[in-house]
């Protein structure tokens, strides 16, 4: 149950409108992460400048713990005033703005040179490869070998690292989402419905599914031993190929975030009974390729034939974005923020030792420059002012925010856009719709969008936070969440079925179903009131609807 607002105060942390948005920090987020979610803001502006976009940046604020997002306007981004000029004084502004005018020539480049392919690209040859690198660097510091000296310092560069990685984590997004909006926007104009498009980007995501194939094989070898391991170590002691495998499993996975993406989150090696389980248990499937190539048949039938090479070039794209979609998170942020996680535990397991901190885990509630001082040489805040800070945090976590801040800020209208900026900002409106960022379905219904073409009769499992649903899940459970991220992925594996209250076709747990072949319906608003938690449901795919057969 969420706690009243009238003790604490929501004031707006500028001007113009902040849209609440917790699909990545729910509430209570520690001031470390709030300091590297600054890199939002200097990502997206440097993917607006190369695009040409005319906005300055996705701006991120938080306020008690929250995070509350605004797209910051290029002209006059700071006006106390939320009204539009009349339209015909607004196009003649956007046309005469010097600004406006450059990123309007740059966002034509944008079109006709489609920088996306490029960073794809690099992605794969250079920046991926070197992000991995660096991460098995860290990965390969043990901070309990390290004097105090040596963990501090281990620290400060870990802090730049995932610093430096916010910041390309958010450009990338910029390039990853970009070419799907493209496709999705352009087929709508060819009335084209988006999740029939969407179909087609089936099997495209190789990274989202990785988890579930390396488990599945493991799966395999161990039932061709004809025994059930209890532990990690039984399944350890099987076989030198399967300790083999699972080394490297855990090597690569170990240490990344697999609860949330804050800090006080877990990583995979803390929950050594879900990597069993979905080793074990685990039977996600596979993206249905034939179904992805039938789809795009039948989305290319349906374009005019003097643009059917737009359309190619578009699938085309989209599908090699999808992966860079998906990669990114689990490499930029998910690997670098546990493998911080580590380092400050056995910061805070030190600082127990010697009196200086009450409980390990109030090493969470430091500022960035107080980590330092603190673990090298024991100087900073006291013990009390941490256990202070824990408490409060924890206390603003159960807060009710209101999921806006500030008077309302209507977008100008696209018709007085530069026409390159009118299907650059065409393309992004696709993907916040299909997100499910935008023009949400009322509250209170069972119906969403449905991936998937069979339906699936399961036990709810419905589940608050990853680690609710880590700690709660069984083989084969319908797992009923308001939303999932990456965080979530090793429990998707064990689900049978997948609800969410909150998404659309793009959003993420749509994504995870597609790849592992799991029924799903995203966006079923009152999937976390109407669902008790034990309930016998129904999720039909194909009608885009939940049915609760029978009660808890």
């Amino acid at each position: 149950m969420a706690a009243p607002t009238d003790t604490v105060t929501f004031t707006p942390p500028g001007p113009g409108c902040w849209q609440l948005d917790r699909s990545h920090y729910p509430g209570g987020t520690t001031s470390l992460s709030e300091w590297l979610m600054e890199g939002c803001g200097r990502g997206m502006r440097r993917a607006f400048e190369e695009y040409g976009m005319p906005a300055d940046t996705l701006d991120v604020r938080f306020v008690n713990g929250f995070m509350y997002t605004r797209l910051r306007p290029l002209i006059r981004p700071d006006s106390p005033s939320a009204k539009l000029p009349p339209a015909p004084l607004l196009k003649l502004a956007v046309r005469l703005h010097p600004e406006m005018r450059r990123r309007a020539a740059r966002a034509a480049s944008t079109l006709a040179e489609r920088p996306w392919r490029r960073v794809v690209d690099d992605w794969h040859r250079s920046v991926r490869p070197g992000l991995e690198a660096r991460n098995a660097a860290f990965a390969a510091v043990d901070p309990a070998a390290l004097d105090d000296a040596g963990l501090a310092a281990h620290l400060d560069e870990l802090l730049a690292y995932c610093r430096e990685n916010f910041e390309l984590h958010f450009w990338l997004h910029a390039f990853d989402l970009g070419p799907i909006g493209m496709l999705v926007a352009s087929c709508e104009r060819w009335r084209i419905a988006a999740p029939d498009i969407v179909k087609a980007l089936g099997g495209a995501s190789p990274s989202t599914s990785a988890p579930a194939r390396a488990a599945r094989e493991l799966r395999e070898l161990v039932a061709a031993t004809g025994t059930r391991p209890r532990t990690l170590e039984e399944l350890r002691g099987l076989s030198p190929e399967i300790a083999a495998r699972l080394d490297a499993y855990l090597a690569l996975r170990g240490p990344m975030l697999v609860t949330r993406y804050d800090l006080d989150g877990m990583t995979l090696a803390e929950k050594p009974g879900a990597v069993l389980a979905s080793i074990l248990d685990g039977g996600a499937g596979e993206a249905d390729l034939a179904a992805a190539e039938a789809a795009a048949s039948a989305a290319r039938a349906k374009v005019p034939d003097d643009e059917r090479s737009v359309f190619d070039e578009r699938l085309a794209e989209a599908r090699a974005s999808m992966d860079l979609r998906d990669d990114n998170g689990p490499n930029t942020v998910e690997l670098p923020v546990g493998l911080l996680r580590r380092g400050l535990l056995e910061g805070g397991r030190r600082l127990v030792a010697a009196g200086r901190v009450a409980d390990a885990t109030h090493v969470f509630e430091l500022r960035p420059e107080e980590v330092v001082p603190l673990v090298r040489d024991h100087r900073g805040p006291s013990a009390d002012e941490l256990g202070a800070r824990a408490a409060e945090r924890a206390r603003l976590a159960t807060l009710d925010p209101p999921a806006t801040l500030g008077p309302e800020e209507p977008a100008p209208p696209l018709e007085v856009l530069a026409p390159p900026h009118r299907e650059l900002v065409g393309a992004v409106q696709s993907v916040l719709v299909h997100l499910g960022m935008a023009a949400a379905p009322p509250a209170g219904t069972l119906d969403g969008t449905g991936i998937g073409t069979e339906a699936y009769r399961g036990r709810a499992r419905v589940a608050t936070s990853p680690e609710d649903a880590l700690d709660s899940i069984e083989p084969g459970d319908v797992l009923v969440v308001r939303f999932t991220t990456p965080a979530y992925n090793t429990v998707l594996s064990l689900a049978g079925a997948i609800v969410t209250a909150d998404g659309a076709i793009l959003s993420h747990a749509a994504v995870m179903a597609r790849e592992l072949g799991i029924p799903a319906v995203v966006g079923a608003r009152g999937a976390m009131t109407e669902i008790p938690d034990g309930a016998t449901v129904e999720v039909d795919p194909v009608a885009g609807r939940v049915r609760v057969v029978a009660g808890a």
